[in-house]
């Protein structure tokens, strides 16, 4: 179909891929530890819809023009890499959050959304994931396929809903493991200070990335 070959191999690729620790992960893991399996849900689905940018552009041939233009990489690389440093100086800086309900609950409203964004700029505006999609998809796409363009859509498709699905396994576990942390203000801060490293550590990785 669509001159994709070698397909159980590639699910089996996929599923390994997805399943290895990494940054989505563990952002994944420190927001359902935050906020619950509702915050841990919003940062699946937002490292998704991230993905999901770049396999659309890996589907129209954006990513390849992305790859071959130096000005363009070195653009959405220090871009992604600001925004991602901006994001975790200030959650290092941030403080614990209000002991009140009723504006722990205005907070987490707005925290969700935010949580979202986050997960899905993070991934969008990082050029390694673009790289990543346009090296691992055309393993998968014979050369001479005359829709490479659907191939590479749905072969991303499937790696994205198979990552959702363990993203939101994620989610799920790490709330219910994590009940008693949520209650905990310093457990909540020290939450706060590991993303805010991470994403400072993920902004620094991407300002070093260079195309090949």
């Amino acid at each position: 179909m669509f001159g994709i070959h070698d397909f159980w191999l590639f699910l089996a690729s996929g599923v390994l891929l997805n399943i290895a620790p990494g940054p989505d992960t563990a952002y994944v893991a420190a927001r359902s530890v935050q906020l619950g399996w509702r915050g841990g849900v919003a940062a699946a689905f937002g490292i998704s819809t991230g993905c999901l940018t770049h396999v659309f552009a890996a589907a129209v041939g954006l990513s390849a023009l992305l790859m071959a233009s130096a000005t363009a990489f070195t653009a959405v690389k220090w871009i992604g890499a600001a925004y991602l440093c901006y994001v975790g100086l200030t959650m290092l800086l941030s403080r614990t959050l209000p002991a009140d309900e009723t504006a722990s609950r205005e907070h987490a409203t707005v925290a969700l959304a935010r949580v979202f964004w986050q997960g899905a700029l993070t991934n969008a505006l990082n050029p390694k994931v673009a790289l990543f999609f346009l090296a691992f998809l055309p393993q998968f796409v014979d050369a001479y396929a005359p829709h490479k363009g659907l191939a590479f859509l749905a072969l991303g498709l499937m790696f994205i809903s198979s990552g959702t699905v363990w993203c939101l396994t994620v989610a799920i576990v790490a709330a219910r493991a994590a009940g008693r942390v949520r209650g905990s203000g310093r457990a909540i801060e020290f939450v706060n200070r590991g993303l805010g490293a991470l994403f400072v550590y993920l902004g620094a990785r991407i300002a070093l990335a260079h195309a090949k």
